[in-house]
């Protein structure tokens, strides 16, 4: 009998929650430059109202979402008893990373809205076990990225072809580790919280002899615990990881939240990521109505049909690109401090929602598009084009690409298996004033522009997504925005 991955990741959450069915309550560390102390919570004992712990569940549901979403993949994690392939992606235990050896899948339903240029590396750090080195191979003038984000989704290390990296090995440490750093370590990161992700990004184009030239290189991206490194590059051949379960599930991402447990989570995720300056208030607020709801069945039932409704009302619309954004002209979108959220509570929560794990703006823009020129949704039924005058396409000192997602931010399998365009494209053909028109629809274009062409759905709406790897200063200072999608006749 084949286990299906939602089995293993539904099981790991379930058992996460089984063992918090009396969780211990965060302790709360007040800000340095807390000047004065006075009540931030109603004070112990006082009657609230179930109206007022609807009101504190909601917003606490919304704008911890992102961090909430970030612990159960380490929970899930905890349960993964070696490195190996899983729903399309590679899964590994804590504190380690695998890789895959190509393009991601059209089958992944980890994470929302994935490249279709990179060659993608996933693993979970849990620095309170231990610090963690991660290994840099020499990439030559190949492009790539190492991103590291904490529990909040925002970015602690610089890893990348746009620092200068140099190869060598570097450290992952939490915010109270006091070890000693052993010689040979070029660098240490310091994490804001003990929970953690990493995802590496390797640039490879779309012909067989990129990914066999790539395969040597990724051999040496290699992440473990410090007690394991003894100072030589170890190196492992991705290709040959194990598939061990199914990659039937569903159509939708993985559900990593249930709203009905997320206050049973809650403070678990306080303890690992203390509040920010000035978010000490929030935090009390809402451990005051956790504390309540433990003693009261009727708070407690409130708290859970706010977070039902939030998450109806308040995160799900915020799946849609359209509904968040820096708005840009000819209804494009785009985020300008991915990664970098601080108390941005809501691009936090809509990009956690809509595509996860964006790379810092330096790092790699990205652009949002749900409508065409005169601003109706994009659906496959339709024909459109992206038109890139002579010297316009996206400015970019790494590589550029435009990918399409079906309606549920994946890729919607075609005969030509292909699911964006861009650098990595050697067959993409510009006219011959040197523009380049990119053809999206369901059915083949003529055969002159079949190049050309970006598969859409059969039927129902879509998406695109214009990245710029290390993007020049004409998308850092938005002199530069994309062109229109024009509906064809």
């Amino acid at each position: 009998m084949t286990t299906t991955r939602r089995e293993v990741l539904a099981g790991g959450v379930l058992l996460a929650s089984l063992s918090l069915a009396r969780p211990a309550r965060a302790s709360i560390l007040p800000s340095p430059d807390r000047m004065r102390v006075m009540p931030s919570a109603p004070v112990a004992g006082t009657k609230i109202t179930e109206e007022y712990v609807e009101l504190v569940g909601r917003d606490a549901y919304f704008w911890a979402w992102p961090m909430v979403n970030v612990y159960i993949r380490r929970l899930v994690r905890e349960h993964v008893p070696e490195i190996m392939i899983s729903g399309a992606v590679p899964i590994a235990p804590l504190n380690r990373l695998g890789m895959l050896s190509d393009y991601v899948a059209p089958e992944e339903r980890i994470m929302a809205c994935p490249s279709h240029d990179v060659i993608y590396g996933s693993g979970v750090l849990a620095l309170d076990v231990a610090p963690v080195v991660i290994q840099v191979p020499d990439f030559g003038d190949r492009f790539w990225v190492y991103q590291a984000v904490d529990l909040r989704t925002d970015s602690f290390a610089d890893l990348g072809k746009m620092y200068g990296t140099t190869p060598g090995f570097y450290l992952f440490a939490g915010p109270s580790w006091k070890g000693e750093v052993p010689k040979g370590i070029t660098k240490v990161f310091r994490a804001p919280t003990n929970t953690a992700c990493v995802l590496p990004r390797v640039f490879q184009d779309d012909s067989a002899e990129d990914n066999k030239a790539v395969q040597s290189v990724i051999q040496g991206i290699m992440m473990y615990p410090l007690g394991e490194y003894d100072g030589t590059m170890k190196s492992r051949d991705w290709t040959k990881l194990r598939d061990e379960l199914s990659t039937e599930g569903g159509d939708e991402e993985v559900r990593w939240i249930m709203p009905e447990k997320f206050f049973d989570l809650l403070p678990r995720v306080f303890a690992e990521a203390p509040p920010m300056p000035g978010e000490e208030g929030r935090y009390a607020q809402v451990s005051a109505v956790l504390a309540a709801a433990e003693k009261d069945a009727r708070i407690k039932a409130a708290l859970i049909k706010a977070t039902t409704e939030a998450d109806a009302a308040l995160v799900a619309p915020l799946f849609e690109f359209r509904n968040f954004g820096v708005q840009l002209p000819r209804y494009w979108s785009t985020v300008t401090n991915g990664a970098a959220f601080g108390t941005d509570y809501f691009t936090r929560t809509a990009v956690a929602r809509s595509n996860i794990f964006i790379n810092k703006p330096n790092e790699t823009r990205y652009f949002y598009q749900d409508l065409d020129d005169s601003g109706q949704r994009l659906n496959g039924a339709n024909r459109y084009t992206v038109m890139f005058a002579k010297d316009q396409t996206p400015p970019s000192r790494g590589f550029w690409s435009l990918t399409l997602y079906n309606r549920h931010h994946f890729f919607e399998p075609n005969e030509l298996r292909r699911y964006s365009m861009g650098t990595k494209s050697k067959a993409l053909k510009p006219h011959l004033d040197g523009s380049l028109t990119i053809y999206i629809q369901a059915n083949p274009p003529p055969a002159e522009f079949i190049d050309n062409w970006l598969p859409a759905p059969k039927r129902g709406d879509f998406s695109l997504c214009l990245r710029s790897y290390w993007p020049k200063v004409e998308i850092i200072d938005g002199s530069w925005t994309p062109p229109a999608v024009t509906r064809m006749n």
